[in-house]
């Protein structure tokens, strides 16, 4: 029995990190959930199908992080060792929007 992981979902997990590590705001007031769509078009879809992320339309440059998406990622940062960026200083500015249901 190998404790590997197999490759798809191992592209997966990489790619979902990679997003939440570089994701931005466009707007200092919110908080970051967009990332530039530069990953294997395939996994992204995959994430995509997922609701961890939204890909939007094609024609978009960057995707959005889903709640979804954002909880994972953070299980598999623990889950990797890695550290998470320190948001204190921009989360002053963030502002909660609860949508209705």
């Amino acid at each position: 029995m190998s404790d590997k992981l197999p490759p798809q979902q191992g592209l997966e997990e990489l790619a979902l990190m990679m997003l939440y590590l570089t994701r931005f705001s466009d707007d200092k007031r919110w908080e970051p959930r967009r990332a530039w769509k530069t990953y294997d078009w395939d996994t992204l879809d995959k994430l995509d199908e997922k609701n961890l992320v939204d890909l939007g339309n094609r024609r978009n440059k960057s995707c959005y992080l889903t709640d979804d998406g954002l909880e994972k990622a953070k299980v598999l940062l623990e889950k990797y060792g890695i550290e998470d960026w320190d948001w204190s200083e921009a989360s002053k500015h963030w502002i909660k929007i609860t949508l209705p249901e």
